[in-house]
């Protein structure tokens, strides 16, 4: 046995070991794809153990995330800082190898990856980084110079979501996007032909993909590793290596069988499976010493990479100091002390305006002061109004260009901005209308899980949009979203509030932000009257104070419900009802505030609270207690003019003064 199947087969085994003593995972993937993992990392992959975050790094994701043992096992042994004692506490509590590959936990991931699919979305907002920040950045040192690997299963590919990533990497040509796909024709019910007769290579093809197929069964390490110098050649398209391996390789009893694919082997399959490699059959986490020496030889070479680089970058630094300083800051996500200064401020003589509207005039306004913001909707920017105007559009061979036509591909754009996002040094946004997360909604949850600081910019947020009816109208998608830990909702009332909404968002550095935005023109509030705008920043505030020590009720309100609420104190106020309303734009970040704070916003002695939102009453009583009540909407909206619809739901002052009097009668 020749020193690289020892390595293969050590990776073969350290997978079985550990999904036999976890009684948990998937032995066969990592047993199938051991050869193409060693050719790549050996051979190509650019990486230094030591410094797993080094900017210029090739990029490594494993979207078929639940072989992990095959990620663990490489980066154990290519030096990272994964112990053997890690890959024996695989699966279980506490430890840094979980089921699936967990960014921000082990050293050397580089996404969360797990639910199928998301992996190679993610990896071509990754390959798009690489893309916009070298054309921005490199001069005759390129400094930014680095490639975006992926493996990935049938599962993968039958997911929709792949289709979506592989449209926008060929239509962009992203040429340092490598994909491996494992065609072992196994899934967890049995054979793929159950379900599946794709003619991959054609449909990748068609995609403008270079294709390659190896057919010799996944282990011809110097055939594979061939592919990889091919696919580097090609600059004008991502590539795809199809490789045809067996599942479970070297089980007599499972391999290329279902068995291999989610279960452990059991402990007599392993010693066959181990004899049939020569390996010892009781040998449990063996990791010879001669395979440990071979492959920790990356640790130096990493070493040696990143100080080549280095060096490159004194030079680049010497000749282009604003530049590199552009470039630190951006990695740094650095704000300028004066970087909000041409700010929009509006006043009521500025006519009403749709929350939206602001998208435009922010983005704007602070667009040259934060050169690493990048974005685009999905083929809504004439309603989301999203564009930089400074900039054109990023497409094949402009990748300097900020502004991201997403096509009508919801879901590859949030994934891909999460991988913008983790590639580093760029802040994306994602815009589309607010049912449209139903379509992202698995990209928007690992971008929660992540905690990553994408920001989405979501309009047409309720009834308010009116005629398109029922199916875009978002009903459960505020409850929904605020129900997912992490995300931070922010729906501001009028455009001075969404100004601090989206400087929020944009001064936040961990988790994602959802700016949920209306369609329709709202008014702008008189801040010489009510509180400041800014108050937005503490997630509630008081808007419109009560006229006396005595508060009878409390009036709570998002977004556009908020001018109606206000007039509805006005007539409560008329009344004798001495009534407070209180704009409670984010939950999420009002719950962060000091407890004294959040009470002299709440008073917790006034029970007779009312909140009043155009969505899902779900989660309210947190706000208004056991005693106060809520008027939303349980049902799907209708077709019909915006004004029609808020009356028919009972979104007028009448019935928000009658139900406050209710609330107010039962404590007199």
């Amino acid at each position: 046995m020749n020193i690289n199947e020892k390595c293969v087969d050590t990776i073969r085994c350290l997978a079985m070991d550990a999904v036999q003593k976890a009684n948990s995972g998937h032995p066969g993937t990592p047993m199938a794809l051991a050869p193409a993992a060693f050719a790549l990392w050996m051979n190509h992959l650019r990486f230094n153990p030591k410094n797993p975050k080094w900017l210029n790094r090739d990029r490594f994701i494993l979207s078929n995330g639940h072989a992990s043992m095959l990620q663990y096992a490489m980066l154990h042994l290519c030096g990272y800082d994964i112990s053997l004692d890690d890959l024996k506490n695989f699966r279980q509590w506490g430890s840094n190898t979980p089921g699936h590959p967990e960014f921000g936990l082990t050293p050397g991931i580089e996404t969360t990856t797990g639910p199928l699919g998301q992996g190679i979305m993610t990896a071509v907002g990754m390959a798009m980084a690489e893309a916009h920040l070298a054309a921005i950045y490199n001069k005759e040192e390129k400094i930014i110079d680095h490639y975006t690997y992926v493996f990935c299963s049938d599962g993968d590919l039958m997911e929709g979501a792949s289709h979506e990533a592989a449209s926008v990497a060929g239509h962009l040509g992203l040429g340092k996007l490598i994909c491996l796909y494992d065609n072992n024709h196994i899934t967890i019910e049995g054979n793929t032909s159950l379900s599946y007769s794709d003619d991959v290579a054609k449909r990748f093809e068609s995609y403008h993909w270079d294709v390659q197929e190896l057919t010799d069964g996944g282990n011809n390490i110097d055939q594979i590793s061939s592919a990889y110098e091919h696919a580097k050649t090609v600059k004008d398209k991502p590539s795809i290596i199809i490789l045809k391996t067996h599942i479970g390789y070297g089980s007599p009893n499972k391999q290329d069988t279902p068995e291999a694919h989610g279960s452990p082997l059991g402990e007599e399959e392993i010693k066959l499976t181990k004899k049939f490699y020569g390996w010892p059959e009781d040998a449990k986490f063996l990791v010879p010493d001669d395979v440990k020496t071979h492959m920790n030889t990356l640790i130096a070479k990493g070493n040696e990479l990143e100080e080549e680089w280095k060096t490159l970058c004194d030079s680049y630094q010497s000749k282009y100091p604003e530049l590199y300083q552009q470039l630190e800051n951006s990695l740094e996500q650095k704000l300028s002390p004066d970087w909000d200064k041409n700010l929009p401020v509006y006043l009521p003589k500025d006519g009403p305006k749709a929350t939206r509207e602001i998208n435009s005039s922010f983005i704007n306004a602070i667009a040259d002061n934060v050169p690493w913001l990048i974005g685009g909707s999905a083929d809504l920017e004439p309603s989301t109004l999203t564009m930089i105007k400074s900039s054109g559009y990023f497409e094949k061979g402009k990748y300097a260009n900020r502004n991201i036509a997403w096509g009508i591909r919801e879901h590859v754009m949030c994934a891909a901005s999460s991988g913008l996002a983790l590639h580093g040094g760029l802040r994306p946004y994602a815009s589309t209308f607010f049912i449209f997360t139903d379509y992202a909604r698995p990209a928007i949850r690992l971008a929660s899980i992540m905690k990553l600081p994408v920001i989405y910019v979501m309009t047409h947020d309720s009834i308010g949009l009116g005629e398109d009816g029922t199916t875009h109208q978002s009903i459960e998608q505020l409850a929904s979203l605020r129900a997912m830990p992490n995300m931070c909702v922010i729906r501001p009332a009028d455009a001075n509030e969404a100004v601090i909404a989206w400087k929020y968002a944009l001064e936040k550095t961990e988790g994602p932000t959802m700016l949920v935005l209306t369609r329709q023109k709202l008014p702008i509030f008189d801040r010489t009257e009510v509180s400041s705008a800014n108050g937005l920043s503490n997630g509630a505030y008081i808007l419109s104070k009560e006229q006396d020590k005595q508060l009878d009720a409390i009036l709570i309100a998002t977004g556009s419900e908020v001018q109606l609420v206000l007039e509805a104190q006005k007539e409560l106020l008329n009344q004798g009802i001495n009534t407070r309303v209180v704009s409670m734009p984010s939950w999420e970040v009002f719950r962060k505030q000091p407890e004294a704070y959040r009470n002299s916003v709440l008073n917790p002695d006034c029970k007779s609270r009312l909140a009043v939102e155009a969505g899902s009453p779900q989660g309210w009583e947190e706000w208004v207690g056991e005693e106060g009540a809520v008027i939303g909407i349980s049902i799907f909206g209708e077709s019909a003019p915006a004004k029609d619809l808020f009356k028919h739901y009972g979104f007028t002052v009448e019935h928000v003064v009658s139900k406050v009097k209710e609330l107010y009668n039962k404590k007199s």
